[in-house]
């Protein structure tokens, strides 16, 4: 069955929630709430990195992301979505054992951390600030794919045990880029490295379906089902329960 990735952004900006967990209180509660629901891993984030997004200082990134990471391991598998080094250290260092990097550029601290830490590559053409402004791709399935195999290759090298891909839907990609991604997942499972996918809420369903982001979890579940039929590992989602749900009727049959 493919695993359920919960997204926790404890940010005072993400454009899913509005900062709805940005307390740690409140970020360690609805951590421990995705995990009665099912989810696999909670993924914390201490950066929105939405269209448009402005960069956060480490040491506040740190400060939001390093207690709620501390807190939660101790009840689940945990990882935290970042793309700078020190905080992925730090998370690290506080019980986080999967880095989520959109920068695809940390595998070494994976590697330094040993056996039990595990690293995504997701794809991202240009930075959060600029990425919508005007992507383009000859090829965005080809070129994607390549981007990732290339950097899973270096962190197995490295020696990272556990390396996941992601063609990162949504970050530097527009809407037909991003459907074209998701019709042509089997070309990402073909390489062989386990398949991370984001659908959850992204900008591109809000504008294909004109509503708002809480307007669009039937339409993030049913990408986040189609990717799973399509072979992805894991998908990161906002709605755990629901796809968890979802991903048992795709693995067979309920008994």
């Amino acid at each position: 069955m493919a695993l359920v990735m919960g997204v926790l952004n404890v940010t005072p900006d993400s454009f899913s929630d509005g900062g709805q967990w940005f307390g740690r209180g409140a970020a360690v509660a609805r951590g421990m709430e995705m995990f009665g629901e099912g989810a696999d891993v909670v993924d914390v984030g201490g950066e929105s990195t939405r269209p448009g997004a402005v960069p956060v200082d480490e040491n506040e990134e740190r400060r939001r992301v390093v207690p709620v990471v501390e807190a939660l391991a101790a009840h689940g598998r945990v990882s935290v979505d970042t793309r700078k080094r020190s905080v992925a250290e730090a998370a690290v260092a506080a019980g986080a054992s999967l880095i989520n990097d959109i920068s695809a550029s940390l595998w070494e601290v994976a590697a330094e951390a040993g056996p039990g830490v595990g690293w995504v590559a997701m794809h991202l053409q240009g930075t959060p600030e600029t990425m919508q402004v005007d992507p383009r791709y000859d090829d965005v399935v080809g070129e994607v794919r390549g981007f990732l195999v290339a950097r899973a290759a270096r962190a197995r090298a490295a020696g990272v045990d556990e390396v996941w891909i992601d063609p990162g839907i949504g970050f530097g990609k527009t809407a037909e880029h991003n459907l074209s991604l998701l019709r042509h997942l089997d070309a990402f499972v073909a390489t062989g490295w386990p398949v991370l996918v984001g659908t959850s809420r992204k900008r591109f369903l809000q504008r294909l379906l004109e509503s708002p982001a809480d307007d669009v979890i039937e339409a993030s579940l049913a990408t986040a089902v189609m990717a799973m039929s399509a072979g992805a590992a894991m998908v990161r989602v906002h709605d755990v329960a629901p796809t968890v749900q979802g991903a048992r009727l795709v693995a067979g049959p309920i008994a």
